[in-house]
């Protein structure tokens, strides 16, 4: 099964051979998902080099001097509660002005960006573009349970247990190749006049299906419908929306106007609105004779494992689309599609 990340690496420029941006350019990400050189942060115009970072890559388990882990039960689902364990060793005496546990948020997106040299007469004699993924943090919550010793010595070992309340409202956790939004539970140490020690852990706050099919989560009209009529074409899926990642579906069009052509198929496409928008990036795509269409046909259609769940929030939206094209030599494409939920 082809990936989600990878059917956006493949839409866009290739990234081998990058040498990055002439001159000095600072890239970063904001704290504590900030575990990706600066190096990979940026890659050629038309390119997406968030699509090849892992959420897994984005945080790092502990600092220098604290060996430490954070344990997340899951699943974890919007709304739910966070349960785990927090575990650490000082590998050298701390002495902070507070410590405390946190559930940290975060949007990264890629954008396009430019420069241009200019000679002493304001003639540009360079021009540079480039995508760049940049970040901000949306929430920072902090919790006062469990209580955190803000001074540890060297080779003191903590531990304790945490229920923390999951977002309310989400958003999910979601890659989604040009935008990323990611949660971690954060340990923090405030330490003056030095770099604060932290043991982080992302956390994968999954979609709830109540939530979603509440009406909170804004979907294409049909998204959620197991058939959807478009013209005389029906499109009907099999089980009932939402799909689930990594699994398959049974996709039956019944299409009598299909028409004839030199072909047909049946894609899976997905919609990414963010600052390097994507338009129909195909996740799954097989030929069929465009009298299977007239007569109905079903067809099996797997969902990516790490698809993103569908989603409208922080101003990144994921939508996913079934589409039945019939391909009419020296004359445009017949088309017809549905919205499909995914979670």
């Amino acid at each position: 099964m082809n990936g989600f990340r990878n059917a956006v690496l493949a839409s866009g420029n290739n990234l081998g051979g990058w040498m990055g941006i002439g001159g000095n350019l600072l890239a970063g990400l904001p704290a504590p998902f900030d575990g990706v050189p600066g190096n990979r942060l940026t890659g050629p115009s038309g390119s997406h080099p968030l699509a090849a970072i892992g959420l897994e890559e984005l945080v790092r388990p502990s600092s220098d001097g604290l060996d430490g882990q954070i344990t997340v039960a899951q699943p974890v689902r919007i709304g739910e509660a966070i349960t785990g364990r927090l575990r650490l060793t000082a590998r050298r005496d701390i002495a902070a002005r507070g410590a405390v546990i946190r559930l940290v948020g975060a949007l990264l997106t890629e954008k396009a960006r430019s420069r241009d040299e200019r000679d002493s007469k304001g003639n540009v004699v360079s021009h540079e573009e480039w995508v760049q993924v940049d970040g901000e943090l949306f929430d920072e919550l902090p919790f006062s349970q469990p209580a955190l010793p803000a001074s540890l010595s060297t080779g003191q070992t903590f531990e304790t247990d945490f229920s923390l309340p999951a977002p309310r409202l989400g958003p999910p956790s979601a890659h989604m190749g040009s935008a990323v939004l990611a949660w971690a539970i954060n340990a923090r140490w405030d330490i003056q006049m030095r770099g604060d020690e932290r043991v982080t852990a992302l956390v994968d706050v999954r979609q709830n299906i109540d939530y979603l099919r509440s009406g909170a989560v804004r979907l294409e009209q049909g998204a959620l419908y197991d058939a959807w009529q478009v013209g005389d074409a029906s499109i009907a899926v099999a089980p009932l929306p939402p799909a689930v990642a990594g699994t398959e579906i049974d996709v039956t069009v019944s299409w009598p106007s299909a028409g004839s052509g030199r072909g047909a198929r049946l894609e899976l496409q997905s919609d990414v609105k963010a600052p390097n928008r994507l338009s129909r990036v195909v996740l799954f795509s097989t030929a069929l004779a465009p009298a299977a269409f007239r007569g109905g046909v079903t067809v099996k259609v797997p969902i990516p494992a790490d698809a993103p769940p569908s989603l409208d929030d922080k101003g990144v939206a994921v939508t996913y689309w079934l589409r039945a094209l019939v391909d009419r030599q020296l004359r445009s494409d017949l088309a017809v599609e549905r919205a499909l939920a995914v979670m």
